[in-house]
């Protein structure tokens, strides 16, 4: 288990207990948090559960070919911490994890 807190461009924070083995979009979908899509169901082909990461406890796994020309595509501007939800692996070490959700997905 590990705390991801998801900010909201307006502010708005939601802290969740996501499970290891989870990804962090699948903690925001399975809890309602507004502003993650995932319409692709986490296959990373669509690039609607854009993040920026505010923070990381530990260094996330690479981005790959696949997901930087996806991050490339992306509803809303493309930052260094850019990242695809669906593609950063909740682990326990990733405890305190923090990412803010663009202003649109699609």
């Amino acid at each position: 288990m590990a705390t991801v807190t998801y900010r909201q461009p307006d502010g708005t924070v939601t802290v969740l207990d996501v499970p290891a083995g989870s990804t962090v979009m699948r903690g925001a979908l399975t809890n309602g948090v507004e502003g993650i899509e995932g319409e692709c169901g986490g296959d990373g082909i669509c690039a609607t559960c854009h993040v920026y990461v505010d923070h990381s406890p530990v260094p996330l796994p690479e981005i790959d070919e696949n997901e930087g020309e996806l991050l490339d595509c992306t509803s809303s501007p493309r930052k260094p911490n850019s990242r695809l939800s669906c593609q950063l692996p909740v682990t326990e070490e990733l405890d305190s994890l923090v990412v803010t959700l663009p202003a649109t997905q699609v």
